[in-house]
């Protein structure tokens, strides 16, 4: 049964006004129409609330790309529960760090990763799934009664993001306490934006849902009527015969996954003519990357800049972007853009400072953390996540430096130190420093520059001890790609680390020791 009326936006709405539309559509093919998503999505709600949660409860999810992700963001969507996705790559101390520090009262997750966690370390209510798993329930037994359940109100996402000391803070706003129709009634259409709000439009995602952009503009395309194409990975070749079977008409990309799909041969056999958009964000595009993308899928591609915290605040459509290579254009509609000196006063056209933006998302808070959340908020409301940047006299903002010490890549952030804190523990080593270098295909690579304490010991041996070490605790992205190794790191007379000598160092030579 379905409960919202007709005259109310969003999903709710649109599975109670077309029950028979495709919602979504899983890797294997199998379909869900909206009133069928809408059943799950109200059973759920109603068994979370059976189970003791309340508003302002979190809600964390250890999920593949999957229907249930779309169903537990929906249904805490509209109980006014905190949803905390986590990354599946992280080793199981990882994931149970983020769980208890989210203060999550309910785990939900895949199978395969339910299995590999220890019990003792999670909250007590635990659903599976996929299939059993020892220790845990199985996740339709999270179903309740299929009905609207009484008293709905918005709910929001917590994601997590690392800051400088590598420690995840998830990022939490208050919640609305209105219903899920009001708040997204008040939100500005993103979608139409980037030319894509016909009802009758159909996403693909492809990169893992536990990221904050991907997943916000699956969902985002699920309150606008559109059905979802889901899959668990990237595959080139896969993307574009998608693109034709289903008539794609948005996705959401990075940059690597322009070079795989510019580097695949065929490719222009197939029909792309139904995209209307494909947005691109997460890591610095190559130029001429870009340029053969356009010149490919034509004036379809659109660039934004966001972050967890801020979320979307500037974006650059085709045009603007060939009249500016390389900008991540003007401040989106709401928002308001300025830069920032180390004294917090505002730069004028041309100058390089700190990005602050300001709208409706920048009055967060990181979770349990006071001191953090007061260093990037200014008085006026505006927040920042440290990235670096210039705003030309014509309004572009162009971005210089993505922090001085994050690495992206392929659209990941990696952050330095807890890696460093994790080699240095290694007997064989004396200091460690982590940068990003240039890498044509993921943005930026891990390199590792270690200072042995045997200057004349077995560097190749060192290097597969190093890795194996790393790999014991580090989820295998954030694990070096490369080592270097130095008699002594470059650090100023206080003993701070000079990581930009590094980064002209590594980024213009190709030697390997």
């Amino acid at each position: 049964m379905h409960g919202q009326g007709p005259e109310s936006k969003g999903f709710y709405s649109f599975a109670c006004r077309h029950p028979e539309r495709i919602a979504y559509i899983d890797p294997e093919g199998a379909s869900t129409t909206f009133g069928q998503l809408l059943d799950r999505v109200n059973g759920l709600s109603n068994g979370l609330r059976a189970r003791g949660l309340r508003t302002g409860d979190a809600v964390a999810v250890l999920l593949k790309n999957c229907q249930a992700y779309f169903e537990l963001a929906l249904a805490t969507g509209q109980l006014g529960l905190y949803l905390v996705p986590v990354n599946w790559h992280l080793t199981a101390d990882e994931v149970a760090y983020i769980v208890r520090d989210s203060d999550s009262k309910i785990l939900i997750a895949s199978h395969e990763f339910a299995q590999n966690l220890v019990s003792a370390e999670l909250p007590d209510l635990r659903f599976a799934v996929g299939a059993v798993a020892a220790g845990w329930q199985e996740y339709d037994e999270l179903l309740g009664d299929s009905r609207s359940p009484e008293e709905r109100s918005a709910g929001s996402l917590m994601g997590y993001t690392s800051g400088t000391t590598g420690m995840p803070k998830g990022v939490k706003r208050k919640l609305a306490g209105k219903s899920p129709e009001e708040v997204l009634a008040n939100q500005p259409d993103m979608l139409a934006l980037f030319g894509a709000a016909h009802d009758a439009g159909c996403h693909l995602v492809f990169s893992p849902l536990y990221h904050s952009a991907p997943a916000a503009w699956a969902i985002s395309s699920l309150h606008r009527g559109h059905t979802i194409v889901c899959r668990n990975k990237f595959d080139a070749e896969l993307v574009l015969r998608d693109i034709e079977q289903y008539q794609v008409s948005t996705i959401h990309m990075v940059p690597t996954h322009f070079v795989r799909l510019l580097r695949l041969e065929g490719r222009e056999q197939y029909d792309i003519s139904s995209l209307k958009c494909v947005v691109h964000a997460g890591a610095p595009c190559p130029i001429d990357v870009k340029y053969k993308m356009l010149d490919w899928f034509g004036p379809r591609i659109w660039e934004y800049l966001g972050s967890t915290e801020a979320g979307m605040y500037s974006m650059v459509g085709p045009e603007d972007w060939r009249r500016k290579p390389g900008t991540v254009g003007k401040s989106v509609p709401g928002t308001a853009l300025k830069i920032v000196d180390e004294h917090g006063q505002e730069l004028p056209a041309g100058e390089v400072g700190v990005i602050y933006s300001r709208n409706g998302l920048t009055d967060f808070a990181y979770h349990k953390d006071e001191a953090k959340t007061r260093a990037t908020h200014l008085v006026d409301g505006y927040a920042t996540s440290g990235d670096i940047g210039t705003i030309d006299e014509d309004g572009f903002l162009f971005i210089l430096d993505r922090r001085n010490d994050l690495i992206l890549s392929g659209g990941v952030n990696i952050y330095p130190a807890e890696i460093e804190g994790r080699l240095i523990s290694h007997q064989s080593v004396k200091d460690v420093a982590v940068i990003g270098v240039d890498d044509p295909e993921w943005g930026q690579s891990v390199l590792a520059v270690i200072q042995p304490v045997d200057a004349g010991g077995d560097r190749a041996a060192l290097m597969q001890e190093l890795g194996a070490y790393a790999a014991a605790t580090l989820a295998g992205y954030k694990c070096p790609r490369r080592y270097e190794f130095l008699e002594e790191l470059p650090r100023t007379e206080a003993g701070k680390l000079q990581r930009n000598v590094l980064r002209d160092r590594y980024n213009t030579s190709t030697t390997e020791n």
